[in-house]
């Protein structure tokens, strides 16, 4: 199945913290993903990455196969 939403490398650096560390997934048509972990482990970083809220340090999004700048 083609992904509808996927990261390849995604990276996102704070100074000398690391919030998100090449990080590669994708969410196919019809199919349910969930993001859990501890406090400050970056899964809003992640969100804000996808809605382009924040850009990243390395890596891309694609939505529908479109790189998203």
């Amino acid at each position: 199945m083609i992904p509808i939403l996927e990261t390849r490398g995604l990276t996102k650096r704070f100074g000398g913290l690391t919030a998100t560390n090449n990080l590669d997934f994708s969410v196919a048509a019809g199919e349910l993903r969930g993001l859990v972990g501890p406090y400050n482990a970056g899964k809003t970083t992640l969100f804000n990455l996808i809605t382009r809220k924040e850009k990243p340090t390395a890596g891309e999004v694609r939505f529908v196969d479109r790189k998203r700048d």
